[in-house]
């Protein structure tokens, strides 16, 4: 069955993700055609990147960065859930995302975000990163806004129009995972470098917007 990570994107103190994150595992939970998990980078804390060679070219040398690559080998595609700080991602779901590559070539990638204006320019950042790692994103994010869709700005209500919006993400999202299944291989395979540092093992980048 396919497998879906849903990535709690913030780690900071009193953050208003793990609502968010718990509301879409609870909804995809419902469903019967995939299998779905919460990741929560406060369980995976990573240094700024410090891998001495660029994670395309592995493999890595921190334990760290194994047992991360070893946590998201495993899913055929995500759901990030991600806050917007300042116009953007924040540098922790930046910093997570850079440590891999190959675990996440040929999957599928769907958004939920939330912030003063839904979140939506984290999600717009996100797509240019995600679609150079060779993923593809599927559909219109979840924006949630936390001036109207939070009580207090701390209690997520989620309305109507999200829990639509959602169903259709994960629709499309299981789907692209499906179809791209046949392009994904074991995240232990090693690129072949030749002399002048190409990788001739690396897949056709895919970006997919709908």
């Amino acid at each position: 069955m396919i497998r879906i990570g849903i990535i709690l994107g913030s780690t900071r103190p009193n953050r208003n993700g793990p609502q968010v994150a718990q509301w879409v595992l609870d909804s995809a939970s419902q469903r019967g055609d995939a299998e779905f998990e919460l990741i929560d980078l406060r369980d995976h804390p990573l240094p700024h990147l410090d891998e001495p060679v660029a994670p395309m070219f592995g493999p890595s040398v921190h334990a760290h960065t194994r047992a991360w690559a070893e946590r998201i080998a495993p899913f055929d595609g995500f759901v990030v859930v991600t806050p917007e700080y300042n116009g953007g991602a924040p540098g922790v779901l930046k910093n997570a995302i850079d440590h891999l590559c190959r675990e996440w070539t040929d999957k599928a990638v769907g958004f939920v975000s939330y912030g003063v204006s839904g979140g939506a320019r984290a999600v717009a950042q996100l797509r240019v990163v995600c679609g150079t790692l060779g993923m593809a994103d599927v559909s219109r994010p979840v924006e949630i806004s936390v001036l109207t869709d939070f009580e207090n700005y701390t209690a997520f209500t989620p309305r109507d129009r999200h829990t639509t919006a959602l169903n259709t993400l994960l629709d499309q999202l299981i789907a692209w995972s499906t179809a791209l299944a046949p392009l994904r291989r074991p995240a232990t395979d090693t690129p072949h470098i030749n002399s002048e540092g190409t990788n001739h093992d690396e897949p056709e980048r895919l970006s997919v917007t709908r």
